[in-house]
C-alpha cells in the first residue's frame, strides 16, 4: 500500500505560502469586476480576501529581509504546526539562537505597547500573547526532536508601523519593527556552538518535527505566479484610482461621450 507523497522540504516553502494558499482559495470565490468597477479602480479583492493579502505583503517583506542573514543562519518560512492548518511565519535558527517571528503588517497605524498589552490604533491585540505562545510551542517541538532543552524567544515583527512606542518591554516576546529586524538578530551574542546549530536546524528542517500530518508537495511556482497576477491587478486599480482623484474623471468624460480621441485616451488609462 503507497504511503503517499512525501512531505514538503520546509526549506522550500516561500515566505507567505500558507496566507497565499488562503488569500488565493478565497479569491476563487470572487465574481469578476464588472467593466465600470475595473474603469474606476475597484480593487479586485474581497472584504474577506484583503486582510490575508495584506498579510501576505507583510510576511513577503519580513523574508526579503530575513534574506540578509548569513549562511550560518537556517531561515524557515511558513512552517505548517499542530494537526490543522496553523503555521509559524518564520523560524530562525543561528549562532544567537532559535526564534519564532510572528509578523503583523499594521502599516500606518500606531502601535503602543506596555508589559503584556499592545494596542493597535488604540483597539487592544492578543499578537504578544499568540507570540509567545508560538515560542513555547516551538521550544517543546524542537526539544522532543533533538532529545535536549532548546530555548526559544518569540518575536513580534510589526511592518511599517506609523509609530511603535514601547513603554515597558514585554517579558517574553521582543517587539521590533521590520526596520529593527536584520540588525537586533545580528547584534545578539552567540549563545549557540555550531554543533548546537546543526543539530537543532537539522530537527527544524523536517516536516514531522512541526506537524502531526505533513502536507504533501504544493506547486509553489503556481501559487507564486498567481500571486503575482493578483498583486499587478491590486497595482493597476490603485493606480486608476489616483488618477481619477487627480482629476482623470475629464478623461473618462471624454472616452465616454466620444468614439474619438478620448476613447484612445480611456484605452491607455485602463492599461496603466
Amino acid at each position: 500500500m503507497s504511503a503517499g507523497p512525501a512531505p514538503t522540504p520546509l526549506t522550500e516553502r516561500f515566505a507567505a505560502q500558507s496566507v497565499i494558499e488562503e488569500l488565493l482559495a478565497l479569491q476563487h470565490l470572487v465574481p469578476p469586476r464588472s467593466l465600470p468597477r475595473r474603469i474606476f479602480g475597484a480593487s479586485p479583492l474581497s472584504d474577506a480576501s484583503s486582510p490575508w493579502y495584506k498579510g501576505a505583503l507583510g510576511e513577503i517583506t519580513v523574508g526579503r529581509i530575513l534574506a540578509g542573514l548569513g549562511p550560518e543562519w537556517l531561515v524557515l518560512h511558513a512552517v505548517p504546526v499542530g494537526s490543522g492548518w496553523s503555521d509559524i511565519d518564520h523560524v530562525l535558527v543561528g549562532p544567537a539562537g532559535v526564534f519564532t517571528l510572528n509578523t503583523k503588517n499594521h502599516a500606518g497605524q500606531s502601535i503602543w505597547v506596555a508589559g503584556q498589552t499592545l494596542m493597535v490604533s488604540g483597539t487592544k491585540q492578543r499578537h504578544l500573547y499568540n507570540s509567545a505562545h508560538e515560542a513555547a510551542r516551538a521550544s517543546k517541538l524542537l526539544s522532543t526532536a533533538t532529545g535536549t532543552a532548546v530555548d526559544v524567544t518569540g518575536v513580534l515583527v510589526i511592518v511599517e508601523p506609523r509609530r511603535l512606542t514601547i513603554r515597558e518591554k514585554p517579558r517574553q516576546v521582543m517587539v521590533l519593527t521590520e526596520r529593527q529586524l536584520l540588525g537586533s538578530l545580528q547584534r545578539r551574542t552567540a549563545v549557540l556552538n555550531p554543533a548546537q546549530v546543526q543539530s537543532i536546524a537539522s530537527a527544524a528542517m523536517k516536516a514531522r518535527t512541526w506537524h502531526t500530518k505533513p502536507m504533501p508537495p504544493a506547486n509553489t511556482d503556481e501559487l507564486q505566479r498567481r500571486f503575482a497576477a493578483l498583486r499587478r491587478l491590486v497595482g493597476q486599480a490603485r493606480r486608476r484610482r489616483v488618477a481619477w482623484v487627480l482629476g482623470a474623471p475629464a478623461v473618462g468624460f471624454l472616452a465616454l461621450t466620444s468614439a474619438g480621441p478620448g476613447a484612445a485616451i480611456l484605452h491607455a488609462l485602463m492599461n496603466r
